[in-house]
């Protein structure tokens, strides 16, 4: 019987909670500490990793996140020739991050990215919760012990233990709520990114685990972020956020309406032909996104609103955020009056 295999309780998306303000004896948001180690030979001054998309890191974004504090992982839709030489280019050693997929040749690539310094791989795959998955990890492990291993995506605490117990660093949660992304749509599957975080962390908390949690998909602004971070993410990824910008693979498109930049989900028709030649089946979209100027700046706004966001509950790292933090479910029309609606009237 379908009751038996349902699930009463909603699934809590960004927009369907809010952060309540609590007392703040910050003085200075620059008490507010938002760095996140990933080994003991590196921290990451803030929690931001560029999305291994062809329309979002290659060379130019991976090098540029770098230098702001963050990770840029290089997409995996190239040969693997093409791959290792955009690695050569990436300029701090320490993070030298690629994407490889969990079937063909994903082996022989992961070889010659170890050979130009690969020190991050993200086995990169739309469903992580796999046999598949699983058997990468372990091979990587086996062939490459001294790489961190990002995995995913997974959607629920099962999923996160299983890669975790199979040897992965960090992993990649939510399924399905990318901007560009259709699987909900085409597959009748997904979980919004903060319920899985929040049904993730419950059980990290409890087992004491260590394995970080990378909150990837639906994240629109800053605010998204604080609450990924409040609900137990260790790192976002980011996709959208950093679309159209100057350091995105891709031309500026002028036209009479402003200049654009090319995005494209990697399940999308289009990215499939023109990373693999072929594509299977088509869960994300293409489009145009108006052109931001050097991505320096987009991060720059979102680090001022992230240690905003934080000292609204007082807390100085995002250790303590996750702590004192206090959720509270919110109406259609309490989100609708956070927004500016005097333009809606």
């Amino acid at each position: 019987m379908i009751h038996d295999k349902l699930i009463t309780t909603p699934a809590l998306s960004f927009d369907d909670v809010i952060l309540v303000p609590q007392y703040s004896d910050i003085r200075s948001r620059s008490e507010i500490d938002i760095s996140v180690k990933l080994t003991d030979d590196l921290t990451l001054d803030m929690p931001i990793i560029s999305s291994p998309m062809n329309t979002i890191t290659e060379t130019n974004m991976a090098n540029a996140i770098h230098q702001l504090g963050g990770l840029g992982i290089l997409h995996r839709y190239n040969t693997i020739e093409y791959q290792a030489k955009l690695l050569s280019y990436v300029n701090s050693l320490n993070r030298r991050a690629a994407a490889v997929g969990v079937t063909g040749d994903y082996q022989e690539r992961l070889k010659a990215l170890v050979d130009q310094g690969l020190r991050i791989v993200c086995l990169d795959v739309a469903h992580g919760d796999h046999i598949l998955m699983e058997e990468a990890i372990q091979w990587v492990k086996e062939t490459f012990p001294d790489l961190y291993i990002i995995a995913g995506n997974v959607a629920t605490a099962t999923g996160f233990l299983r890669l975790s117990k199979a040897g992965a660093h960090a992993i990649r949660v939510s399924i399905g709520s990318g901007s560009i992304c259709t699987t909900r749509i085409q597959t009748g599957h997904g979980r919004p990114t903060l319920e899985a975080i929040l049904e993730i962390s419950k059980m990290k908390k409890k087992l004491g685990m260590e394995t970080l949690i990378v909150a990837d998909g639906g994240i629109k602004n800053a605010g998204d972020i604080v609450k990924c971070l409040a609900a137990g993410a260790d790192l976002v990824m980011l996709g959208s956020l950093l679309a159209g910008t100057y350091e995105a693979p891709g031309r500026v498109v002028k036209t009479e309406k402003g200049s654009f930049k090319r995005y494209a989900g990697m399940a999308s028709k289009e990215a499939q032909l023109k990373g693999r030649g072929h594509y299977n089946s088509i869960e994300g979209i293409a489009t145009m996104v108006k052109f931001k100027g050097n991505v320096s700046f987009t991060i720059v706004d979102l680090l001022k609103n992230i240690a905003s966001g934080m000292s609204y509950s007082g807390a100085r790292t995002i250790k303590e955020l996750q702590e004192i933090a206090i959720f509270q479910l919110q109406s259609t029309s309490s989100h609708h009056e956070g927004l500016p609606h005097i333009l809606t009237r």
